[in-house]
């Protein structure tokens, strides 16, 4: 069995999306865990949350090959 196309392009189990603004009335960024979408984030804490809920209680956002930031760091919220 194949993974799913998301889930070859990126190397990292976590990838955080960029800034979503537009049309919106809070911005936020997409969160994806393993290929699968699981959330928007508001902050840095919803993306914590997401990975602890998927399992990944000691998990250190700031490694790349754990996390693909797209768009901007875990500092870019806007």
């Amino acid at each position: 069995m194949t993974e799913p196309a998301s889930a070859e392009r990126h190397h990292a189990h976590v990838v955080v999306h960029p800034v979503v603004s537009e049309g919106v009335a809070r911005p936020f960024r997409r969160v994806d865990i393993l290929g699968t979408q699981v959330g928007k984030a508001y902050g840095l804490d919803d993306v914590t949350e997401f990975c602890r809920r998927a399992g990944m209680d000691e998990f250190d956002l700031d490694a790349e090959r754990m996390v693909e930031w797209q768009g901007g760091g875990p500092d870019v919220w806007e």
